[in-house]
């Protein structure tokens, strides 16, 4: 997970419950993402203007790209060629193939692109734009926006169905998260949740919406929505620590891990008993969490320092390094 004012990026053993290690020396990391294969691990530097593959075997950097300004999520697309990175600075979304982070587009959005996610099927890449108030689709096949549509407030992350047909995103005020026909590009449906919300994710199923209601910094949250898609209900509350904002659900969708950005924690949660198995103190202000299937491998200090200013490669303006970790947010 990407600990932002900690400069660092954490890696839990999900089976234990503990920090492995730390790797140390990327600036500002606000979101991670796994490769579809979890042999790297993507996260993005707001200070530095960079998106960073990790190696998960040799927490060693494989990669280094230029993103535009103020970069804020990085993704995977679902055939696992390209990777995507919103810039709040410019309005732009950066498209790279993947693994080594070569630039191929800059789609021009407006606003201010934060959160995004891809449809399982890889038919649409969905952005939530907070300045806009709107999503942004994005045909993956021709990186072109094709549509931007209005949500009615201040849009963070989305979640995704697999076959492309809905969207789901948090709005910040009134806090509540909205779902979305990405045929007839209308809101269709919404449902207030406790806090201000900030990342979703759907379970595999697409059974269950998780919501992580962080809340405003003069009012902070601390619940998981566990939300139907199909009716919008709330079906249950998770009490979380203070500022929940990211979460991501292993593969079976039985368990979920959120970052508390105000606590400096993790909290591990069983989705069906709607309960808290443990929380994990790791790095400061942890925000974007990501997961991958393998158990992360031995690392030979409990912090690693991933250097990335000696990994730039002058004549192709991409970087080599590595490291592992946990799927996102």
């Amino acid at each position: 997970m990407a600990n932002e004012e900690g400069n660092s990026l954490a890696v839990l053993d999900a089976a234990a419950n503990k920090v492995v290690t730390t790797l140390t020396g990327i600036a500002a990391p606000h979101n991670v993402q796994a490769s579809r294969d979890g042999s790297l691990t993507y996260a993005v530097s707001e200070h530095d203007n960079t998106v960073v593959a990790v190696d998960t075997t040799t927490y060693a950097v494989s990669a280094v790209g230029p993103s535009g300004p103020s970069p804020a999520h990085v993704i995977q697309s679902a055939d696992g060629t390209k990777a995507y990175v919103t810039n709040s600075g410019n309005g732009t979304v950066s498209v790279f193939r993947v693994p080594g982070l070569k630039s191929i587009a800059t789609i021009k959005v407006g606003g201010m692109p934060h959160g995004l996610r891809p449809a399982g099927n890889g038919s649409v890449v969905v952005v939530a734009n907070t300045q806009a108030n709107a999503l942004d689709v994005i045909n993956p096949a021709t990186d072109t926006e094709t549509a931007a549509v209005p949500v009615g407030g201040s849009p963070v992350q989305v979640a995704v169905d697999g076959a492309g047909r809905y969207a789901y995103a948090s709005i910040t005020e009134p806090a509540s998260v909205v779902k979305v026909d990405l045929r007839s590009r209308t809101v269709v449906d919404k449902v207030n949740v406790p806090s201000a919300p900030v990342q979703l994710f759907l379970t595999p199923d697409g059974k269950t919406l998780l919501s992580a209601d962080q809340g405003t910094t003069t009012k902070p949250g601390n619940t998981l929505s566990v939300i139907d898609p199909t009716t919008m209900g709330v079906t249950g509350t998770v009490r979380t620590g203070s500022g929940p904002h990211g979460v991501v659900v292993d593969p079976s969708g039985t368990r979920a891990w959120v970052t508390n950005v105000d606590d400096d924690t993790v909290s591990v949660v069983d989705i069906a008993g709607l309960a808290v198995l443990a929380t994990i103190p790791v790095g400061d202000m942890p925000n974007g969490v990501t997961f991958f299937r393998r158990p992360p491998a031995p690392a030979a200090a409990p912090t690693i320092d991933l250097n990335l200013r000696t990994s730039r490669t002058p004549d192709d303006d991409h970087t080599s390094m590595t490291m592992p970790m946990p799927d996102e947010g």
